[in-house]
């Protein structure tokens, strides 16, 4: 168990924003034992969680990717890998929470705000509703103590982060995959996306990633993608390999192809 070590906002215990330390890692929590981000922190710009590092095969998908969104910020894991890692890469993220700001740039290393990275305050709803097909990436990790808010996970919700990409965009979300709504969950993201889904298991029965796919994309060649996560971990230290293995096995994979989960509509 991680110890509590300082709380940083108090409205009750369910807003709180709490960090603790142990053996040499550097966790958030939002009002619960709960890890919603971890950092090592002999390694800040590291990918401490599993899933962190799984959100980032967007990087199989796509070669060309320069605008990023993120609605959430955490400690900022994402943020600060792409900022140190992908030069080519400009980051917006949309945080609702001061305090979480405060605290990720004050304990967990996120950068300040320059050309390349800008934290936003503000409402993500909002934000997204108010930039249509601004975003190569979308990543969606927003958490609270209860789970993921009502409404990040609605219908309404996903039909917006389909529009907020660009033709050739990608969605990814973290979810829980013991949640008892997920199936409900990943057919609202299959109905928003045209069927066009992968998810990716990260933990048993822990996160598990979805990524939606704008209508652009058909099926991903696996000797590509072999190819692709052989040069990207040459730069990266994301086990790429290990996730596209992964990849292959939850979802279908037909004539050396990577398919979508469903794909009736292109039968």
């Amino acid at each position: 168990m991680f110890r509590i070590a300082k709380h940083l906002m108090k409205r009750g215990n369910r807003d709180s924003v709490d960090v603790s330390e142990t053996n040499g890692v550097r966790a958030l929590h939002l009002g619960s034992p709960t890890i919603q981000s971890a950092m090592r922190i002999r390694d800040p710009n590291a990918l401490e969680l599993t899933y962190t590092r799984g959100m980032m095969c967007f990087l199989l998908f796509n070669q060309q990717i320069k605008d990023v969104l993120a609605i959430g910020l955490g400690g900022g894991s994402l943020a600060k890998y792409m900022h140190a890692y992908c030069p080519e890469i400009i980051s917006t993220v949309v945080e609702i929470n001061p305090n979480i700001i405060q605290v990720a740039q004050n304990q967990f290393f996120v950068p300040e705000n320059d050309a390349r990275l800008q934290v936003i305050e503000g409402d993500g709803l909002q934000y997204l509703a108010d930039h249509a097909k601004g975003a190569d990436v979308l990543l969606i990790d927003a958490f609270d103590s209860n789970g993921i808010p009502p409404d990040f996970c609605s219908q309404d919700f996903f039909d917006m982060c389909a529009r907020s990409l660009k033709n050739a965009g990608i969605f990814a979300i973290n979810l829980w995959g013991s949640d008892r709504n997920f199936d409900v969950y990943l057919q609202r993201i299959e109905h928003s996306f045209q069927q066009k889904v992968l998810i990716l298991r990260t933990g048993r029965p822990g996160n598990i990633v979805v990524f939606g796919f704008n209508a652009l994309y058909k099926h991903f060649n696996i000797a590509q993608l072999q190819a692709r996560a052989k040069l990207l971990e040459s730069t990266h230290r994301i086990e790429f390999n290990q996730f596209l293995k992964q990849l292959m096995e939850d979802n279908i994979v037909q004539h050396n192809q990577l398919q979508f989960k469903r794909d009736d509509h292109d039968a």
